[in-house]
């Protein structure tokens, strides 16, 4: 079961969060080498971003978002719906009902393994659902997203780099706090080749969304500040904090709301295998 997080809590915040980095979907998508999968699995899909764009890909494929929370399953449904693809879904505890999900000749899974104590059994079992020839593709690592300039104007110069220096801390402590927490060393084409696979290799895709912002990757910047000030705020200095409540503060010209030079700049990285076979 992933750890003690509430998801359902999180759907919009997902769904906006899948739309604003849809680009680097379409990329990965681009570089696959299996070019008309019959039966896809999107193995902790969240609301279906990534799925529904593995059915328009593959309209004739049959397309499956699998996660274990029901109200975002219920949101990929909707999305599909809106979207006009086929799209099924699958409520599963994630990683133990990955066993009785069938063979699939395509698994995509975004940012799940992660939350997983036992990592490199994690990609064994996703490995283990492939058809010989089929190919999983793993979302981790990258580079964290940028929003401003390094002085955003408002307090001391490098606030992001703060920012993700308390992030990786606060994940660190995520890892090790998952059941059955293995350390591994996070060459995910290594751990792919172990795990069985073979032509395993490591691709990075750039999203960016260019200053002024629309509303969608605005908003979606709003609620990740927010996030960072409440999860955060006893890992910061009293200067950035508040600089944070600067920058989320509705009146402010210098505020995410308002300013015109914010962006959306990030690399994410897709590690691609596949099982040995015709």
């Amino acid at each position: 079961m992933m750890h003690d997080i509430d998801w359902a809590a999180m759907a919009d915040t997902l769904e906006l969060e899948g739309e604003v980095y849809l680009p680097y979907v379409r990329q990965a998508l681009d570089e696959l080498r299996h070019p008309d999968p019959r039966r896809v699995l999107d193995i902790g899909s969240g609301p279906g971003v990534a799925a529904c764009q593995l059915a328009a890909r593959f309209p004739r494929a049959e397309v499956t978002a699998v996660d274990g929370e029901p109200k975002l399953l219920a949101r990929a449904e909707e999305r599909a719906e809106r979207l006009g693809v086929r799209l099924r879904t699958r409520a599963a505890e994630l990683p133990e009902g990955l066993a009785d999900l069938g063979p699939a000749d395509l698994v995509w899974s975004g940012q799940f393994v992660h939350h997983v104590g036992d990592q490199q059994a994690a990609l064994g079992r996703l490995a283990g659902l492939l058809e010989p020839g089929g190919v999983l593709a793993i979302v981790e690592g990258g580079l964290p997203a940028r929003f401003f300039p390094r002085d955003p104007g408002v307090g001391r110069p490098g606030l992001q780099e703060r920012l993700d220096a308390a992030m990786a801390d606060r994940f660190s402590g995520m890892r090790d706090e998952l059941p059955g927490s293995v350390a591994v060393t996070e060459d995910w084409p290594a751990m792919l080749r172990a795990a069985g696979l073979t032509e395993a290799y490591s691709a990075s895709f750039l999203v960016e969304h260019p200053a002024p912002l629309p509303d969608g990757p605005r908003l979606w910047v709003r609620r990740l500040l927010e996030r960072y000030r409440h999860g955060l705020g006893e890992s910061l200095d009293a200067d950035d904090v508040a600089a944070l409540d600067h920058l989320l503060d509705p009146a402010s010209p210098a505020g995410v709301d308002r300013r015109p030079d914010m962006f959306v700049l990030v690399a994410k990285t897709v590690h691609f295998g596949r099982r040995p076979g015709s």
